[in-house]
């Protein structure tokens, strides 16, 4: 069995049911702006390319189920040239088309959005062994944009969906509205963001 195989196997199970937090979407928005740089910069380098980064952004939107983000980025994807068929593959959990250089990264996109943005200081070693650490922050920081939008575009759409008569199964009013309302706080994480670079305080934790 190759790692591909195992991987989509791995993915046959239900994964990001349980939603986030007004808490964990402040850490989530924190992590972003600190890290979403990187991913312009390796991008701007040619680290990264456009199809490199939205497979990242599939693979995450993938384990947190968010509705909304598989449109826009499936759009993305396509435009960046990705067929179709891949694309929806990617959001079935299935990998077969992506390259083996991209596996790696694919996996631990997966693997951040799992643990819910807490990964295993053994994969995140295995990530900079594999890319270098340039590469390495650019895949971190794609993972950690594409966060910040899942967790506020499940909120969104599962409120705009309740209006319509069409409610997530896994959302309620009360926790759309306090996510909706939570967004007063991006201000504050985005000001704790900049001084913690200020700071050089580490980008990730185990």
């Amino acid at each position: 069995m190759n790692i591909k195989e195992k991987h989509k196997i791995r993915n046959d199970g239900k994964f990001g049911k349980k939603l986030y937090s007004v808490q964990e979407s402040y850490w989530i928005f924190y992590n972003g702006i600190r890290t979403m740089k990187y991913m312009f910069k390796a991008k701007r380098k040619k680290e990264l390319s456009p199809k490199f980064i939205e497979r990242i952004m599939l693979a995450v939107t993938q384990v947190n189920c968010c509705a909304i983000c598989s449109y826009a980025h499936s759009k993305k994807a396509l435009e960046s040239g990705m067929n179709n068929e891949e694309i929806q593959n990617m959001l079935s959990g299935i990998i077969d088309d992506v390259p083996n250089s991209e596996v790696a990264a694919v996996m631990f996109a997966q693997h951040y959005a799992d643990t819910r943005g807490n990964p295993t200081l053994e994969s995140w070693q295995r990530i900079v062994e594999i890319y270098g650490i340039s590469k390495a922050n650019g895949i971190f920081g794609s993972i950690c944009t594409i966060m910040i939008g899942n967790v506020y575009g499940i909120a969104w759409s599962s409120f705009f969906n309740r209006l319509r008569g069409r409610p997530d199964p896994r959302s309620n009013l009360l926790y759309e509205v306090s996510m909706i309302l939570g967004t007063v706080l991006i201000p504050i994480s985005l000001i704790h963001a900049l001084i913690s670079d200020l700071f050089k305080k580490p980008r990730i934790k185990f």
